[in-house]
């Protein structure tokens, strides 16, 4: 079983959600509706919430993990992710906040208690050290992140695009694995 519970949770999955057999949703996990959770991809909420909006896609080998609460850290960090987001290729998310129509670039880092506000691009390779803010309407780049430069109008469009691009391809998923 590749969605599964932990001590008294379970995951809720939306309408529509395809999860890949060879991926792992556990414990207390909200996926949105339309969403996609791709190859050896890893949403582990055994420790605290896991959130997830509608429309997004957590591509191959991505983790998404927690902050526990603990002496170091007394209320935890949760994971929280809105709507149309695309977390790319081997992506760690790991008690962050991630806003709304964000790309996470493949091998991507964004560590405890950071905030990606909406409408945010992360290129690929990058790191978002712990407690960082990126703010609304830039592409960001480099280990520690840095903002580079405003988004322009044809890359916030790419947002929702990119979004619905894998709702299509999941739908075909889903179909394919009915049809047996």
């Amino acid at each position: 079983m590749n969605v599964r519970g932990f001590r008294d949770w379970q995951p809720v999955l939306g309408d529509r959600v395809f999860v890949d057999p060879s991926a792992v949703v556990l414990g207390d996990v909200e996926l949105g509706d339309d969403c996609s959770v791709w190859p050896g991809a890893i949403i582990r909420g055994d420790m605290h919430r896991i959130r997830i909006g509608d429309r997004t896609s957590v591509q191959d080998g991505s983790v998404l993990h927690i902050t526990h609460a603990g002496p170091f850290n007394p209320d935890g960090y949760p994971l929280t992710i809105g709507d149309d987001v695309t977390i790319g290729h081997k992506v760690l998310l790991h008690g962050c906040s991630i806003g709304d129509r964000v790309l996470v670039g493949m091998g991507s880092i964004v560590m405890d208690g950071a905030v990606v506000e909406d409408e945010v691009i992360i290129g690929a390779g990058s790191l978002v050290p712990a407690n960082r803010i990126l703010e609304s309407g830039y592409l960001y780049m480099g280990s520690p992140a840095k903002q580079v430069r405003a988004l322009t109008d044809k890359e916030r469009e790419f947002f929702t695009y990119s979004a619905a691009n894998y709702v299509r391809l999941k739908d075909q998923h889903l179909l394919e694995s009915y049809a047996d």
